[in-house]
């Protein structure tokens, strides 16, 4: 585990290139169906995500970032016990504990789920288990609670145990008053999934925005449980709103950001899909439109990770 103080939003070369390695262990997210892998990402991850180092990197205001198991965990330390901003994955449990022990001593007591995936909610059961309450969006719950399949990992979830589903469910935007903090939760319309949201910490001026960000690589955009492009560039307008240069900006993958890094985010997902939307309508097939390469001006940044740019290119081709 390795821990450190990082008050301000920028990304430095030597925590991409940290993210990177965790990317290469397989705690990302892999789109079987469009990678033929061997054998499903979501059995990958979890596989990798016992050995994943957890890095932990503190901010402001009692909030600090878990990196290294699955999506990144923001934490909230305080009388009102910890709160986490994401589970993780379940088989990372003793290095998330040893993290978390490394902050302070306060129980687990809260855990608000950013969506369904996984990567971001595969830690529910335990930590339900040692005291905390979970909040989700209502499809959050949804998905867990049933069977739900997931084409582009070639993967059929069964529903969760009963100990890893939501018990507080949000059907609309709320606001939290824990640990001497604010915290506003905004269910995004459906961009990643149909169950987004973000958490922002106001008082400390930080934002979770959880899968409605990457930062430094093109997203995953789940299309089997209501993921839309469309979606994800409101969604990183709302962001780009919502923010400001003193901002921090969590992403769900990739390093500690800011305003600037979510404005390009924007700035790419919107100029790709106009790109791939003018082929389409062109009445290029995928494969041709893969062809033409319209994510080329953007591979060299944003392409250097598990989705490339061919990849990126059927997601948005699929969404129009």
């Amino acid at each position: 585990m390795t821990t450190k103080t990082n008050p301000s939003p920028e990304v430095s070369r030597r925590h991409f290139m940290r993210l990177s390695v965790v990317a290469a262990t397989g705690v990302w997210l892999m789109p079987r169906r469009l990678f033929a892998a061997a054998e499903s990402p979501v059995v990958t991850i979890r596989n990798a995500a016992a050995s994943a180092k957890i890095t932990v990197t503190k901010l402001r205001g009692n909030v600090s970032v878990l990196e290294g198991s699955g999506g990144n965990i923001a934490v909230l330390t305080g009388r009102d016990g910890k709160l986490l901003v994401d589970a993780g994955i379940t088989a990372s449990r003793p290095h998330i504990m040893e993290a978390l022990d490394s902050l302070s001593g306060d129980p687990v007591r809260h855990l608000i789920n950013t969506h369904w995936h996984f990567d971001h909610t595969d830690g529910n059961e335990w930590l339900h288990s040692i005291g905390a309450e979970i909040t989700a969006h209502e499809n959050t719950l949804k998905h867990l609670a049933e069977t739900t399949r997931v084409e582009d990992w070639d993967f059929t979830f069964p529903p969760a145990p009963a100990g890893a589903l939501p018990t507080k469910v949000l059907t609309q935007d709320e606001t939290l008053h824990l640990n001497g903090a604010t915290l506003a939760l905004k269910h995004y319309e459906p961009a990643h999934t149909d169950s987004d949201i973000s958490v922002d910490f106001t008082g400390a001026d930080i934002l979770h925005c959880a899968d409605t960000f990457w930062n430094g690589h093109y997203p995953f955009i789940d299309y089997s449980t209501g993921g839309s492009i469309d979606g994800m560039i409101r969604a990183a307008e709302a962001n780009v709103a919502r923010v400001n240069d003193k901002t921090i900006v969590i992403p769900g993958h990739g390093p500690i950001g800011n305003k600037s890094q979510l404005t390009e985010f924007r700035d790419m997902l919107a100029t790709i899909r106009d790109k791939v939307a003018a082929l389409k309508q062109q009445g290029r097939s995928r494969d041709e439109a893969v062809a033409a390469k319209p994510t080329a001006d953007y591979d060299s940044k944003w392409g250097g990770f598990v989705i490339k740019g061919d990849l990126f290119t059927k997601l948005v081709y699929a969404g129009l």
